[in-house]
């Protein structure tokens, strides 16, 4: 891919970072040097300890006494008549007290240190007989210890909490035999997916198929965190896929640390992170994962201590130090990215009864409200610092997109009571549709990007999840548009199709034109490639929710087949670097996202209605399903709308 590394392709989505193995930190090595530390800060110790007993021990033949100066002491003058010495209105007192008792005291010092010295020089003589093996089987022993005393220390009970009313979380199995089947084979695919990181990429962020061994990127800074595991949970869970799942709740409870000197990105951690933690909390009722979800949201609450509370781009998990990418316009913050911590911030204030982290996101939706638009609509860029717009960009696809559907969403999970999200929602849609969304000449409707005034006709693949925004947003819409919406949707997944259809692999490419004679396809070599994306499928999904119309079940099909066919390797699954070609190079990794998202929405795609209901679960923009909340009753506060 030949992507710049640090270049975002989304809000929705940061960039796939191709690392080589230069980028993964030598941890054998790392720990190899800190024992040898130790050990030498061990015996150092001791040795320091048996030097300084004879260099530093009272000589009693140029000292008569060792009393630390206790029985010469300075008392105020009261009375002389009764002896003692006048010196200055002080008297010096007790120099006639018993020399034998120091000389005992002191003796009694020497005999201790004496004792204290040799039991020292007895255990560096024990440690020495030790083998290299032993030694750091202790000092590993003593490193557990630290770290589960700090685990006792953070894992502190959380108030209970009744949970929402959670339906259809199981079975979805269709009755026709067809459909049942192609359910059943994007099962497989996941077992294929997790088996193979399972076996060559545990614990790590991510897994390369082919050179079968683990990855990461930039956005999970320098640690393994487990992205693939915690992102994949809630699909093996709705997949009846249950050894599995138990095997990632077991890494998680005993691996899965905050704790790391590490910087990471906020929005990812926490649509990826907290978003699958609260997932697969809410779908099997296990603690662990509402515990560790709370423990992850408090590590990125530093991210928000700017002037105006605009978050960070990114956040040091350790030192709470935060910074924006470099690359983003004028040190700005990301509209889709600061945009995008509503749904799983609520919930954490709905779990913990902690109002901090709704407080966070509604500050920076009344932020956001008081700002002036341009055209009614919102630039990607935002400075922290002085809480003005950067450059004029706007995107419903990368740096924008997720920002759009969490008001919506906002709206949706607050069991439609949040009037102030839902009409922000239909205001910037009104802009989007005046503005960005236009008609190629051979009838394709495409989402367009605002430039500095000018409209770029091009779409990204990011962008086809709008489709499915509108059809959900459809009901609710003002003046009794939810017919024209859902005709929008069904417009948008057509295109979107179409960029799929028009290539090689029938696979979809990172962006496409709509210039002159080209429509739905990639002109640059850097467009060209496809990383195991889900917003088109996505699209389908929510399309056949609401109208049940088999040609999105046929899509849906034929992009499984171009995946499985095109993208499967013995390792896993491959994103490719050009679509339009029939002998394609493969990329190397196996997106989170994949497991997260694109084999979810197939799954729901050939699964009833009854699986997971748009009624009773909104999903984030990660995928991940989380419930419709009565908030009349809780102890949220600020909105009227949640009163």
């Amino acid at each position: 891919m030949t992507t710049p590394a640090l270049l975002p392709l989304s809000g929705r989505r940061l960039p796939p970072l191709n690392l080589g193995a230069s980028a993964f930190p030598h941890h054998r090595a790392t720990l190899r040097l800190s024992e040898k530390f130790i050990l030498l800060l061990i015996l150092s110790a001791f040795i320091t300890l048996c030097f300084g007993a004879f260099f530093f021990l009272p000589d009693s033949s140029k000292h008569k006494r060792f009393d630390l100066g206790l029985e010469d002491v300075l008392i105020p003058h009261v009375d002389t008549s009764k002896g003692g010495k006048n010196l200055g209105g002080f008297l010096i007192h007790g120099q006639g007290h018993d020399e034998h008792r120091h000389r005992e005291e002191e003796e009694r010092l020497r005999n201790k240190i004496r004792a204290d010295h040799e039991k020292a020089l007895e255990e560096a003589k024990e440690k020495l007989k030790k083998s290299r093996d032993e030694i750091q089987a202790e000092i590993q022993t003593e490193k557990n210890k630290v770290v589960q005393e700090l685990k006792k220390k953070d894992s502190k009970p959380l108030p209970p909490v009744p949970l929402p009313n959670l339906i259809g979380i199981n079975s979805g199995e269709p009755a026709d035999p067809d459909i049942r089947e192609k359910r059943n084979k994007v099962k497989e695919m996941m077992k294929h997916a997790w088996d193979n990181y399972r076996q060559y990429g545990w614990g790590h962020n991510e897994l390369k198929p082919i050179a079968r061994k683990g990855h990461s990127t930039n956005i999970f800074g320098n640690s393994q965190m487990g992205a693939t595991i915690v992102d994949a949970l809630d699909t093996l869970y709705i997949m009846g896929l249950h050894d599995e799942f138990r095997e990632g709740q077991e890494w998680i409870d005993k691996n899965l640390d905050f704790s790391v000197n590490s910087e990471v990105s906020v929005f990812e951690v926490n649509i990826r992170f907290i978003g699958g933690l609260l997932a697969a909390y809410y779908l099997s009722g296990q603690e662990v994962f509402k515990i560790k979800a709370v423990q992850l949201a408090g590590k990125l609450l530093p991210a928000f201590n700017t002037p105006t509370g605009i978050p960070w781009a990114m956040v040091n998990l350790k030192s709470g130090v935060g910074r924006n990418w470099g690359w983003a316009s004028a040190g700005s913050s990301i509209l889709a990215e600061f945009g995008t911590l509503h749904m799983e911030f609520v919930h954490l204030s709905y779990l913990t009864g902690d109002p901090v982290y709704y407080n966070k996101v509604m500050h920076i939706r009344k932020l956001l409200q008081k700002m002036d638009r341009p055209n009614g609509l919102y630039p990607n860029y935002l400075n922290p610092r002085t809480g003005r717009w950067g450059q004029h960009h706007t995107s419903v696809g990368g740096l924008g997109d997720s920002f759009y559907e969490y008001l919506l969403k906002a709206w949706l999970m607050s069991d439609k009571t949040d009037m102030e999200a839902r009409k922000m929602y239909d205001d910037a849609i009104e802009a989007i549709e005046k503005h960005l969304i236009r008609k190629s000449n051979g009838g394709l409707t495409f989402i367009g990007e605002w430039k500095n005034g000018h409209l770029e006709r091009k779409m990204g693949h990011l962008t086809c999840f709008a489709g499915g925004m509108f059809a959900l947003g459809a009901d609710g819409s003002r003046d009794d548009k939810a017919g024209h919406y859902l005709q929008l949707g069904a417009e948008i997944a057509h295109t979107c199709h179409e960029s799929y259809d028009r290539t090689t692999l029938k696979l979809g490419p990172e962006a496409f034109k709509f210039d002159g004679g080209v429509e739905a396809v990639a002109v640059r070599q850097n467009e060209k490639y496809y990383i195991l994306r889900p917003e088109v499928i996505e699209t389908y999904w929510y399309m056949w929710r609401f109208t049940h119309d088999p040609k999105y079940r046929q899509w849906g099909w034929e992009a499984t087949q171009a995946i499985d066919k095109y993208c499967r390797v013995s390792g896993g699954f491959s994103g490719v670097k050009d679509v339009y070609s029939s002998s394609p190079t493969y990329d190397d990794v196996q997106q989170s996202f994949f497991l997260a998202e694109t084999l979810k929405y197939l799954y729901l795609l050939f699964s009833n209605d009854d699986l997971l209901p748009l009624d009773n679960w909104v999903f984030n923009t990660e995928a991940h399903p989380l419930p419709v909340l009565h908030l009349a009753n809780t102890t949220l506060s600020g909105n009227p709308a949640y009163r």
